[in-house]
């Protein structure tokens, strides 16, 4: 690792550690330390879910650009959280038909990584065209797959019997307060695990970024590859729609960020987009700590979103271009 690449993996690093200090001091009463331990647990808890949520989202971008080549790609605008969104009202659904009220959040990894990768499998295939994946046709795809999805998880919330009220909140995207302690355990170790696996592939994902040919004639195996990036980046966005539904824009901001100060090396590129990707969820998550709205405090979704939004504008504007 180079000098510059560690100074400014130690930059994201500080980031995330006042993000991080922000979100403890910041409550109801303005800023300040909780005095009360109990306080102090449950801002814990939010962070750590914000770390694992937006770390994993960070390196899972960084995944599906790299199998997709295609710096446009992420978990939500290619329907993968929509995708398991979806597979989670379903699990929400099957509970309350079976007299069990909303099915408990853990527990729902499964129907998360199953609708998550259907939903990466029919954009991929339906993206195509001679062989390659089109970047236009999968932003196309992926955003009808992502609001076809979207609007089937309302019609099923709607179905439940209370309307889905535990639900509607998290179909925002959202941190909880309650998320249990298995949650975030399953959630950390896929995150780090994640983020490790990445990294290792690292120079895998830089021979490939170059052409087909050039990654066999240096002898890597492209099918094991893009196997391993599919699973990663499906687990990984799996594991952020289980904990905290799905908060958008997150894996196409941190690694665009990381991108343009530390360069294209997908090694550094994992471990600075999952600790963007942290920072940016925790410090959300602080921001609305802050504003107070008359119909409450809106969801982290709302708040990555606006930011993540004119981003995705103006890196479509500069793809069409190229393809021009």
């Amino acid at each position: 690792m180079d000098r510059r690449t560690a100074i400014w993996l130690g930059v994201f690093g500080g980031v995330l550690a006042l993000a991080v200090l922000l979100r403890l001091v910041v409550g109801p009463a303005g800023l300040g330390w909780p005095s009360d331990a109990t306080v102090l647990g449950l801002r814990g808890t939010r962070v750590l879910t914000g770390v694992i949520v937006g770390g994993s989202l960070g390196a899972a971008g960084v995944m599906l650009q790299a199998l997709l080549r295609n710096p446009l790609a992420s978990p939500d605008l290619v329907g993968v959280s929509a995708g398991a969104g979806f597979g989670v009202m379903v699990s929400f659904a099957l509970g309350a038909a079976a007299g069990q009220g909303a099915i408990p959040l853990l527990g729902l990894g499964g129907p998360a990584l199953v609708g998550g990768a259907g939903a990466l499998l029919v954009v991929f295939a339906l993206s195509q065209r001679r062989g390659l994946v089109d970047p236009v046709s999968m932003i196309l795809v992926g955003v009808i797959l992502s609001i076809v999805l979207g609007s089937a998880s309302m019609l099923l919330r709607q179905a439940l019997p209370d309307r889905g009220l535990l639900a509607a909140r998290w179909l925002l995207g959202d941190l909880s307060d309650d998320v249990s302690r298995s949650q975030l355990l399953w959630g950390g170790v896929i995150c780090v695990v994640g983020v490790g696996v990445g990294a290792w592939l690292g120079r895998a994902m830089d021979a490939a970024s170059m052409g087909e040919d050039e990654a066999r004639s240096v002898g890597v195996p492209l099918g094991g590859l893009r196997a391993t990036l599919f699973l990663g980046g499906g687990a990984l966005t799996a594991s952020t729609v289980v904990l905290a539904g799905p908060i958008g824009f997150v894996g196409l901001v941190a690694p665009h960020v990381v991108r343009l100060v530390m360069g294209p090396s997908h090694r550094a590129l994992v471990v600075g987009a999952a600790l963007a990707g942290a920072a940016l969820v925790v410090g959300a998550d602080a921001a609305i700590r802050l504003v107070e709205l008359p119909g409450g405090r809106p969801p982290i979704g709302a708040i990555t979103s606006l930011i993540g939004g004119p981003l995705f504008i103006l890196l479509l504007r500069r793809e069409m271009g190229r393809g021009a």
